[in-house]
């Protein structure tokens, strides 16, 4: 055992169970791709403004949860505790949004770091796939993103998720849903932080999780009695998308996300069998965030799904997902000669595509077998000085036990005959 370990809050993947983690990242991210979206990578730390201003400094993600740090040339720089912030970021700086093609559409996927209670589903160092669509304000947009990420959940095989919907409105009429729940909730009895926070952004405290505020939250301004006639019709045009699409949603007023650059569409995606942290993903619109940032107006809307929160929902409905073999052929040599011919074919079978390893440190062939059983190989490949002689390598189908000569030069195509 090591001296260290990994902080505390975070976890190491390791096989088998990393398999798991890259096929819910492929599931997600194939609909992005085959949809036209783009992949994008970004650093995993930035400025600490960049977070301050998109995020949002009433929230609980900038005032408590960044990993935020000064360089020794005085930079303020700060881990990415979420992904859109980044990717406009990068999109504007490489002026993605000037090519004459909107929507610009990106996918990422990564790891994120916040500075929170460790718990089950909910760590300081998280793994991510989201999808942005910049520069465009389209109704079809929200819908197509909230049908890709269904999509994706359901070629998983999740099927006991919820996606909740709301509107935020926008600049015309959120201002008077704020004045409405601020003179609400200066009525309650909240402590000074909470009462700091809805001054700053009143909608943050719908999003409070504690019991005793969410009772006394009961007859608060609903948004959807605020919307105006614009944010109603395309709210309307969202839902009428979903509905013919067949993706069933909920409609919930009091979804604000953990986010303050939000407006109009808001999504979440929630898993019952997750306990408190049931959210596994969610998005929304965010037509003012590029002005946040400095950029030119850029209405845009995206998501992000948690590729952990997501693995715990595949445990919970008891999906065990098909992964790839890792290992189809494993080659086991017995002597020095054998060693240089199957390692020769090693490198021949990897080269046609077959995944293959081999025996390493001249084990004998009790030991190296073990190694066979255990990578899951299909198929072993035994050669001896005697099989060498006759110009044939020892077949064994590791299933079934059969075992028998193959001709050295016929054992890619025997291999791809047997595999399919």
């Amino acid at each position: 055992m090591s001296t260290f370990q990994a902080p505390k809050g975070t976890y190491d993947l390791l096989p088998p169970n990393s398999a798991t983690y890259l096929a819910v990242r492929e599931a997600i991210s194939a609909p992005l791709k085959n949809s036209g979206y783009g992949y994008v990578e970004t650093p995993g730390f930035e400025a600490v403004e960049l977070f301050a201003r998109g995020v949002g400094e009433s929230t609980d993600i900038v005032t408590k949860e960044m990993y935020a740090f000064e360089t020794k040339g005085g930079d303020k720089l700060a881990l990415r505790p979420e992904g859109t912030a980044s990717v406009l970021r990068a999109a504007l700086e490489a002026n993605l949004h000037k090519a004459g093609n909107l929507p610009v559409k990106l996918w990422y996927s990564g790891s994120y770091y916040r500075y929170e209670r460790p718990q089950k589903g909910r760590y300081r160092h998280f793994s991510q796939v989201g999808a942005e669509a910049i520069g465009a304000e389209d109704p079809a947009l929200d819908a197509e993103l909230i049908i890709l990420a269904d999509q994706a959940y359901r070629s998983l095989g999740l099927r006991n998720f919820r996606i909740l919907l709301n509107s935020l409105g926008d600049k015309e009429c959120r201002p008077v849903y704020r004045a409405a729940l601020q003179e609400f909730l200066r009525g309650l009895d909240l402590d000074e932080e909470t009462l700091r926070r809805a001054e700053i952004n009143p909608l943050r405290v719908l999003d409070d999780k504690r019991a005793d505020v969410q009772k006394q939250l009961t007859g608060a301004p609903s948004m959807p009695d605020y919307l105006c006639d614009a944010c109603t019709a395309y709210h309307k045009e969202v839902r009428e998308l979903l509905d013919a699409a067949g993706v069933v949603y909920e409609d919930d007023a009091k979804l604000v996300r953990g986010l303050d650059y939000y407006t109009r569409t808001t999504f979440e995606f929630v898993h019952d069998g997750l306990g408190s942290q049931s959210a596994v993903g969610g998005g929304g619109r965010y037509d003012g965030l590029s002005e946040m940032i400095g950029g030119p107006s850029l209405p845009s809307v995206g998501w992000a799904l948690g590729v952990d929160r997501t693995v715990l929902a595949l445990e919970a409905e008891g999906v065990d997902l098909e992964l790839p073999a890792t290992t189809s052929v494993f080659a086991v040599p017995l002597g020095e000669e054998a060693r240089r011919v199957l390692f020769g074919k090693v490198t021949e079978l990897r080269k046609a595509g077959i995944a293959t390893d081999f025996s390493y440190g001249g084990k004998g062939l009790k030991g190296a077998m073990k190694n066979a059983n255990r990578s899951g190989a299909r198929f072993t490949l035994v050669a001896g000085e005697r099989d060498l002689a006759d110009g044939v390598v020892q077949l064994k189908d590791m299933e079934s036990g059969e075992q028998g000569p193959v001709a050295l030069d016929a054992v890619l195509e025997t291999l791809k005959a047997k595999l399919g």
